[in-house]
């Protein structure tokens, strides 16, 4: 399949070429040449949340969906001369079935960026990964914790210079689920304290 194929609407959607004369019509932002695949817009990141909202509310365009929020650390990265960080939001049109990617550069020293969850709910979720991940702060996030390592874990995982074989010591059980719980509890379930029920250094099962 070319390119040129693989980058046109399977439904009613615009094509590249038009999503991006849509957008430059009314922001700074040009193609990443990066993608050879599909639409890759760079956009900065003082533009970001509007640039966001019209891509989710205006009636060409449709993207009512964030598939994903990710980011990249170039530092290893060939020949690369350019910003350390980058975050990547994946959006589709469910409606149109169109797809677009955005791209925020982030400087080293300065990994804050405006977050977007009040617009996609889900991005409370996302951007908590990457924050997690990567340390890349998202301004106005309303609970910006950890959300796959422990509490307690000092440093980015996902940083090309973190430690491949760095090990921390962890002092207490860390549930990460406390959302969750309260979601759990207002639907009528029962949850199971473990560290509540359980005397300390006994095993749960009640084996030797």
């Amino acid at each position: 399949m070319s390119t040129d194929a693989m980058t046109q609407p399977i439904g009613d959607g615009l094509d590249a070429d038009a999503t991006l004369a849509a957008l430059t019509e009314r922001f700074s932002v040009e193609r990443d040449p990066q993608d050879k695949w599909g639409l890759s817009v760079i956009v900065q990141a003082d533009q970001l949340r509007e640039l966001v909202g019209f891509l989710r509310y205006d009636e060409r365009l449709c993207y009512d969906m964030l598939v994903d929020v990710t980011a990249v650390d170039y530092l290893a990265y060939p020949a690369w001369r350019g910003a350390r960080y980058a975050v990547v939001y994946l959006f589709k049109s469910l409606v149109l079935n169109h797809r677009i990617k955005l791209k925020v550069f982030v400087e080293e020293g300065e990994e804050a960026i405006p977050s977007i969850h009040d617009i996609y709910k889900i991005a409370n979720w996302t951007e908590r990964e990457v924050w997690d991940q990567y340390g890349i702060v998202f301004d106005g996030h309303p609970n910006l914790k950890r959300i796959l390592n422990h509490h307690e874990f000092v440093g980015h995982p996902l940083r090309k210079d973190y430690p491949v074989q760095k090990r921390q010591h962890l002092s207490i059980n860390d549930p990460m689920l406390d959302e969750l719980t309260a979601r759990l509890r207002q639907l009528g379930f029962s949850i199971i304290d473990h560290e509540a029920t359980t005397p300390s250094g006994q095993d749960p099962e009640g084996a030797a």
